[in-house]
């Protein structure tokens, strides 16, 4: 039997709900961007998956509710990512406020984000159509593959 060619775009199918379920996250390349597709509480969200600061895998990031929205926390320096929206947020004070509370700041969205939907037990993700620059994509093109390269490199001297 011979595999459909998928369109461009999408949607692709990316597994069986099941399965992503019990994964609760799994690594897939769509078009040559790797993504991850998480499941969580009840949710299935998809984003490129490497953190657009510095390219950690946010396959292996622990999963809080910041803020009231959850986040992906990049294994490698503590970014902080809201898997809806794909948003970097932090927390900080500001010096001009007394007292000083820390509050939850958003540095707007610097993760791509991608649509997942389910029919009949398959999941499908439909890659973003948003044309504008992102900071993830940079880890996605040519240049970010050869920084990936590079830093896992030296990660793997340093054991």
């Amino acid at each position: 039997m011979q595999e459909k060619e998928q369109p461009t775009g999408g949607p692709h199918f990316v597994g069986k709900k099941d399965e992503l379920i019990e994964a609760k996250r799994s690594f897939r390349t769509l078009e040559g961007r790797d993504l991850l597709i998480v499941h969580h509480q009840g949710v299935f969200y998809a984003m490129d998956s490497y953190c657009y600061h510095a390219a950690g895998m946010l396959q292996n990031g622990d999963i809080e509710e910041l803020d009231g929205k959850m986040c992906i926390i990049c294994p490698k320096h503590k970014y902080k990512i809201t898997l809806a929206e794909g948003e970097a947020i932090y927390k900080g004070t500001n010096p001009l406020v007394k007292p000083s509370v820390p509050i939850w700041y958003s540095k707007g969205v610097k993760q791509r984000v991608h649509t997942v939907t389910e029919t009949n037990g398959d999941v499908y993700v439909k890659l973003s159509e948003d044309k504008s620059w992102i900071e993830s994509d940079f880890y996605q093109g040519e240049k970010g593959k050869v920084e990936r390269a590079k830093v896992e490199a030296a990660e793997k001297k340093k054991t």
